[in-house]
């Protein structure tokens, strides 16, 4: 018999649970699509801008100029406003450098922040989202060696990365589970740097990439240091 086929009196307590969770699911990732929607709006409006279509020459520059990382402020270069060494730890991370450097962070953000609600909630994902976004500029400011801005999500990203890893690893802790699953993905992640920093001529931002998982990590067990069982 299928689940389609059967009575209201066959219905089980884990049907009850699994509708519950998904019903209570889709208020939290209310603030995962407000995220995506910020940064789809703004690469919007670049891309237009790059048409032409408001009539505003260099556009997507003068974004970069004022909303990009440039680890140039924290030393002795004047900012193009109060506070811009402030907040371009922030900012850096709703600006992208094209359509397809968004789509492919946006898809990201959609499936780890989903494994991160599911965790601990939207507004835990926001706090560590955020302090992923600080600890991903703080790792290019302190490592890179650049007079170019950085741009994109991908630090906080990873710092989603490494706060799921960093669960993971105190349940499998906790439970007596192998730890090499871990260490796998971990390995994973740094040869798609590696390539990816081959393939683009030594431009990718590994230093935010490393940046965010380090603070991904720490901050995810500084919220939930609790271990649950893997199923």
């Amino acid at each position: 018999m299928s689940r389609d086929d059967r009575g209201m009196n066959d219905v089980t307590d884990d049907d009850v649970v699994t509708v519950a969770a998904r019903k209570s699911l889709v208020p939290s990732i209310a603030v995962l699509i407000v995220l995506i929607a910020a940064c789809v709006l703004i690469e919007l409006c670049l891309t237009l801008g790059d048409a032409g279509a408001f009539g505003i020459p260099r556009l997507r520059a003068w974004a970069y100029e004022n909303g990009g990382f440039w680890p140039g402020l924290l030393e002795d270069w004047k900012p193009n406003y109060p506070n811009q060494p402030i907040l371009m730890f922030v900012s850096y991370g709703f600006l992208h450098s094209g359509p397809a450097h968004l789509i492919m962070n946006m898809v990201g953000l959609y499936f780890l922040g989903r494994a991160v609600i599911e965790r601990v909630g939207p507004w835990r994902l926001c706090l560590l989202y955020a302090l992923a976004l600080v600890g991903g500029a703080g790792g290019f400011g302190l490592l890179a060696d650049s007079l170019r801005p950085m741009v994109g999500a991908s630090g906080a990203l990873f710092g989603l990365a490494g706060a799921l890893l960093a669960w993971n690893y105190v349940d499998r802790f906790a439970f007596d589970k192998r730890l090499w699953p871990v260490a796998r993905v971990v390995i994973v992640l740094v040869a798609i740097n590696v390539v990816q920093w081959w393939a683009m001529n030594g431009q990718l931002a590994w230093e935010a990439h490393l940046g965010g998982f380090v603070s991904g990590w720490v901050v995810a067990l500084l919220l939930d240091p609790r271990s649950q069982p893997i199923a």
